[in-house]
């Protein structure tokens, strides 16, 4: 089966905001490099606000939302705080992720099998906003079926062991990680579910999951931050763009 539809790609702007914060003051403005990432073709915007604010701050996913004309999706944990702001600020969609203070970056997917008790009033409150809800999960039919039980029209796959397995260029494990990711994604979209997927996704191993067809969404962000050094990050998330393409009308699923 070769995918013929448009696939979305959202650019995380987090790790311009960890630039500016290793300084402090107002540069790079993350922002600036949204409206960037506009310009070159990205469809929409995600920025994850954490508990201990190492990265985005409140006022950049206000002003976010006030400045960009993309949709923007907030990136959260499942706490009290970080419900009242997403009501304050009305993004277009939040994705409820799971968070350690002491992570470098998220590690996994939520638990939402375990938690379905507490995340399914969050997922209740957010979208009696007009908040598109979405839960990242591991490529796990179990927490995907939780994920439809809790009301989350969306989720979004954990692609971090696909990326890892990548990096271990260990042929057998890459195949076996990107197959969970293709069937996770195949069982989502038979339940009813949105699929998006993201987390450690670059120009080398980007393609085989952007040609799954079920998927309608890639969010990518530490990669195109990183890639922007070298090349601009108009340039980065071009070449993001042309990959996702190629991999889409290519027929390489």
């Amino acid at each position: 089966m070769s995918a013929s539809k448009h696939l979305r790609l959202g650019v995380n702007i987090d790790h311009v905001a960890t630039i500016r914060n290793a300084r402090g003051g107002d540069h790079p403005d993350p922002v600036k490099a949204a409206e960037l990432a506009m310009s070159a073709g990205a469809d929409g915007i995600t920025a994850h606000l954490r508990g201990d604010r190492r990265h985005i701050r409140d006022d950049d996913m206000r002003r976010l939302k006030d400045e960009i004309p993309l949709p923007l999706n907030f990136e959260m944990a499942a706490t009290a705080e970080m419900q009242m702001l997403a009501i304050e600020i009305r993004p277009h969609a939040c994705c409820i992720v799971p968070e350690n203070r002491e992570e470098k970056t998220t590690e996994g997917g939520l638990d939402v099998a375990g938690q379905g008790n507490f995340i399914a009033p969050l997922v209740a409150s957010l979208s009696d906003h007009g908040i598109r809800v979405s839960l990242f999960v591991d490529p796990d039919p179990r927490q995907i079926e939780a994920a439809r039980r809790v009301g989350a029209p969306v989720i979004e796959i954990h692609t971090g062991a696909y990326h890892e397995a990548c990096a271990a260029t260990t042929n057998s494990r890459i195949k076996h990680e990107l197959e969970l990711v293709r069937k996770a994604a195949a069982f989502a979209a038979s339940l009813g579910l949105e699929v998006h997927a993201g987390h450690g996704l670059t120009f080398h191993n980007v393609q085989p999951v952007a040609a799954i067809p079920e998927l309608a969404e890639l969010n990518i962000g530490h990669f195109l931050v990183g890639e922007a050094v070298f090349m601009g990050l108009a340039e980065s998330v071009k070449e993001m763009k042309k990959l996702i393409a190629d991999a889409r009308t290519g027929g390489l699923y």
